[in-house]
């Protein structure tokens, strides 16, 4: 039988010689494993919190010592003489020399990468001393710089030839901490033969039946038999066999008619069943001596470029069991800058948030790590595509040989150990180091696919183009792309027509405004963005108290933004855009309030450009980025504290089943061809419809306007309607209601807000919003004393509803002392159309809000 035993217990350690963190020969508990050094510093206090204030500066000294940690555990006499014995370890951070009773068992150079050392030769019954001393990953990066050379990068002061989570070295939104230690779990494996290699590949063809191949490797045959076993997710075995093994290898295939199996589906378009897979390996005796058991799922995923009906280029999107998906997701980094700290209940809080969130789509970003197995197993359960990016982010890698030797080991580990997870459904090769190349000017001829490219000065194309695509290829059934972003088709990377793109040009790049997204659109948009101050509750957080730095333009908020040019680009769009003050609570407000509007506004008209088969001229967007690694301003949209910002409410309600959206533009036309003098100005106003679900819906679009300045007059009108399965649907043109030519530049135009609501045939509302006239620094707000505003507390203090005898922009709802869980957030609300906001942990508490003309500018 096969034995798995985990060492997490008596860990202690030290810094190598002494210093700052421990003296010379002193030795300090571990508070839980596995863990790093930071984490262990933190618990006992000997380091400050290096998320407040100017202290992660005081810490940096950490990633250039040497550390160490041991243990002491416990063989029995039957586990030492077994004919093997193994320690196993899932992560070290990064660098590593392991000695077990004082003999050098491992080497290890890789944090991806799971090390297998055996120790037959040197266990014994009783107890056992294993050590680990880990050198700076900092300085071993550096001296390899020197063996070869230093290649560029994008963010930090990274060493691209040192495999490890490159965030640690900081980047535009994260802090410098140079994590070090057992970062997963260590264990004792104690067996006669082991599975070491187990692989259900299952393709879903077109009618949607399965033809599932199951293989088996072992680490030695020794006559040992195999059963294979698939249970329902009721628990029903729907398949049991034995697998003839041959030299410790075996494979047995069987087919599943669509009658017979439940498929799994993306949140929003079906369930999401989950099949267990069990393996038993036995020896001529039946004694069990070894298991595995994986829980998979059945889906057809495909990404489809095809030609579209009256656009240029290909689509690039994703088809789940013949269900062509707008994808409506975010980035992720990774959760924290120590990230075992992250429970499962925390990715769990942040996964759910992004379900609930309306999002179906989460991509694993390349600067971070291969996350851990719990997140892609919650992924599975709640139904969320996962796009992973292979660990390489914004630098120019290197391919000499023992690099290639060591991130294949990692390639092929990690293909292998995600494969079996139905929410994978693209690998990607990078992250944006095609720009990288494309900004460098490197040797990059994109009709080139026949190169070895190594000896070029883009060796990394090799990685990107051989290496990673045959791993995928060999040991799983997922799509692979190149890089994020890539178009392929011998076109850069900037390409709006083909592959994925990111779209950059609002907030770095060109600095375009907002309203240009749809101008701005690519086939899918994998990364856009704009910043946002977090809750107040976290700039108190890193401000420690001290009051003298709540302000915008401290030193230690200052040093909670680590994205170039932040202040000036904030600025430029709060400019802009906004009538603003300066005090700390008015700039979190409107840095928020502008978030909501950017990203919200993109969405809309990116789903827009979702119109039907042939017509998908947008597949999907995924906002930069869905969460944070410390208490920041940067572009996530639920801040470190998973404090949701309003943009992730904004984005909800414009990835709701149904909604509604419009656009307002004005074309000046001049009298004749000679004038510039004679001219008309005259105001179109757009509406549109969305459905993501499969079924076309007949609702009733009620469009309502009124003029801010004049509470007396009003427009109204409705029609019948029919929303296209699967499709945005054009409803209305015509001019903005209420708004009168102009014939000179002088005449300022009426402020008319135009609210529209979709309700279906019981009369109850799919989706609304209300356009305003822009940009919001020119209108004139009526006095709050005028507007008829109402907070009303129901549900036992629960739940609030607004209304209003005005329009009000941009409403953002808070209380004193501990934060609520809002329902929502960023509201436009409109006379005759009160909106209820759940509000739990409101506890009857008095609601303040904040809104556009609040009086705070």
């Amino acid at each position: 039988m096969s034995i798995v035993r985990s060492l997490n217990q008596d860990w202690s350690f030290t810094q190598v010689g002494g210093g700052d963190g421990t003296q010379d020969g002193e030795w300090l508990p571990v508070s839980a494993f596995p863990t790093t050094v930071h984490v262990e510093l933190i618990h006992l206090k000997k380091i400050p919190d290096p998320f407040v204030g100017l202290h992660e500066w005081d810490v940096q000294w950490i990633g250039e010592a040497e550390w160490a940690f041991k243990t002491t555990f416990s063989v029995s006499e039957q586990e030492a003489v077994a004919p093997n014995v193994d320690l196993v370890f899932d992560g070290l951070d990064t660098f590593a020399t392991v000695t077990m009773n004082g003999h050098k068992i491992l080497e290890t150079e890789n944090q991806f990468v799971t090390y297998r050392a055996p120790i037959r030769d040197h266990v014994k019954a009783g107890a056992n001393e294993l050590s680990i001393v880990f050198p700076s990953a900092f300085l071993k990066g550096r001296e390899i710089e020197k063996k070869h050379e230093k290649l560029a990068l994008w963010n930090g002061d990274s060493s691209l030839m040192a495999r490890r989570g490159e965030q640690s070295y900081g980047w535009d939104w994260g802090p410098v901490l140079m994590t070090v230690g057992p970062w997963r779990p260590i264990s004792l494996h104690v067996y006669q033969t082991r599975i070491t290699d187990f692989r259900v590949a299952s393709v879903v063809d077109e009618n949607l039946a399965v033809d599932v191949d199951v293989s088996i490797s072992l680490s030695s045959d020794a006559g040992a038999t195999a059963v294979v076993s698939l249970h329902k997710p009721s628990g029903y075995v729907l398949y049991d066999s034995k697998v003839t093994l041959s030299n410790g290898e075996g494979q047995i295939k069987f087919h599943l008619n669509k009658s017979e199996v439940e498929l799994w589906y993306p949140v929003g378009h079906g369930k999401q069943p989950l099949y267990q897979v069990e393996i038993r390996v036995y020896d001529k005796q039946s004694n069990l001596l070894d298991s595995r058991t994986d829980k998979i799922g059945f889906r057809r995923a495909i990404i489809v470029e095809d030609k579209l009906d009256d656009e240029d280029g290909l689509t690039f999107l994703f088809e789940i069991n013949n269900v062509r998906t707008f994808c409506g997701g975010s980035c992720w980094i990774p959760a924290d800058s120590f990230v075992t700290t992250i429970t499962p209940e925390r990715y769990r809080a942040w996964l759910q948030l992004l379900v609930d969130g309306n999002q179906n789509m989460i991509r694993v970003w390349g600067g971070g790590i291969y996350e851990q197995d719990v997140f892609y197993e919650i992924c599975d359960e709640l139904g969320i595509m996962v796009w992973q990016d292979f660990a390489f982010g914004c630098g120019q890698y290197p391919a000499y040989d023992s690099f290639l030797k060591n991130i294949t080991v990692e390639a092929e580990q990690n293909v292998k150990r995600l494969r079996h997870h139905p929410s994978i459904v693209i690998f990607t090769g990078n992250n944006e180091d095609y720009q990288v190349a494309e900004s460098l000017k490197l040797e990059l001829d994109y009709d080139d696919e026949t190169s070895d490219f190594r000896k070029t000065n883009f060796p990394a194309r090799y990685i990107y183009e051989r290496v990673l695509p045959s791993i995928v290829e060999k040991h799983s059934d997922i799509h692979y792309h190149r890089s994020s972003p890539y178009s392929g088709h011998g076109k850069p990377t900037t390409d709006k027509q083909y592959g994925d793109l990111h779209q950059w040009n609002v907030w770095h790049g060109s600095q375009e405004p907002w309203h240009n997204w749809d101008i701005l659109a690519g086939r899918f948009v994998s990364e856009f963005g704009m910043e946002a101050y977090p809750n107040i509750r976290t700039v108190d957080y890193w401000t420690g108290g001290d009051k003298s730095e709540r302000f915008p333009q401290s030193r230690t908020t200052v040093n909670h933004n680590k994205a170039d040019g932040f202040e000036r680009r904030l600025e430029l769009y709060l400019m802009e855009n906004f009538k603003h003050a300066f005090d700390i609570e008015s700039y979190v407000y409107y840095t928020q309030i502008l978030q909501a509007e950017t990203l919200s506004s993109a969405y809309r008209l990116w789903r827009r450009n979702w119109r039907g088969k042939g017509k998908e001229y947008t597949a999907g967007a995924l906002v930069w980025q869905i969460n944070d690694c410390w208490p920041v301003t940067s572009w996530a949209i639920i801040d470190y504290f998973l404090r949701p910002k309003p943009a992730y409410f904004s984005i909800a309600r414009e990835l709701r089943p149904f909604t509604v959206g419009m656009t307002r533009k004005e074309t000046k036309k001049f009298a004749d061809e000679q004038t510039a003098a004679h001219f008309i100005i005259t105001t179109a106003l757009e509406i549109w419809g969305t459905n993501s679900t499969l079924e076309e819906k007949e609702a009733t679009l009620q469009v309502t306007s009124f003029d801010l300045d004049n509470p007396g007059w009003s427009d109204r009108w409705e029609k019948g309607v029919v929303l296209a399965p699967n499709a945005s649907t054009e409803l209305w043109k015509g001019e903005v209601p209420g708004q009168p030519p102009r014939t000179k530049a002088s005449e300022v135009p009426k402020t008319i807000v135009v609210s529209a609501r979709l309700r279906d045939l019981n009369g109850h509302i799919l989706g609304r919003y209300s356009n305003w006239p822009e940009p919001f620094k020119y209108i004139h707000f009526p006095d709050v004393k005028d507007l008829g505003f109402k907070i009303t507390t129901l549900d036992g203090g629960e739940s609030v509803e607004l209304s209003t005898q005005r329009p009000i922009k941009g409403i953002v709802l808070d209380v004193e002392g501990e934060d609520v869980k809002w329902g929502d957030q960023a509201i436009d609300l409109v006379p005759g159309d009160p909106q209820v906001v759940t509000a739990v942990g409101l506890k009857g508490r008095t609601v303040k809000a904040r809104f556009l003309g609040d009086g705070s500018a």
